[in-house]
């Protein structure tokens, strides 16, 4: 059993994001919304979703210095500060700084393997330059 409160960890569990951003690169919308968990992001229906990237031709997230993760209700989570660039369909760039929270339900009794998933819980993203 891992000790998930170690931050030896952190950079495997970063890996919710680059997945992410590698789906939405790859038009893989579906692999993109799943990382939100199985009924994707909370409060977007799945067409939503994927109207929201329609003019985006390529993507890419950088990770930036990660914290220990932390626990918390039953829970693990982990902040995870990103710079996402993002090209557009007619050339135009666009910059984001902010963060992810990725989480996971603690091997407790009754938990699903579904929720012991680390899957994307929140994001706050805003634009720069």
């Amino acid at each position: 059993k891992r000790d998930w409160s170690s931050d030896v960890y952190s950079s495997d569990l970063a890996d919710v994001v680059h997945r992410y951003y590698s789906a939405i690169d790859a038009g893989d919308y579906s692999t993109a919304w799943t990382q939100w968990g199985p009924d994707g992001r909370p409060g977007q229906s799945f067409a939503a979703f994927r109207h929201g990237f329609d003019h985006t031709a390529s993507t890419r997230v950088t990770i930036g210095a990660l914290p220990p993760v932390e626990g918390a209700a039953g829970s693990s989570y982990l902040t995870v500060p990103v710079t996402v660039e993002a090209m557009l369909d007619d050339g135009k760039r666009q910059r984001f700084v902010g963060n992810y929270v990725v989480r996971r339900v603690n091997d407790v009794d009754g938990a699903t393997a579904e929720q012991r998933r680390w899957h994307l819980e929140s994001a706050q993203l805003r634009p720069v330059g």
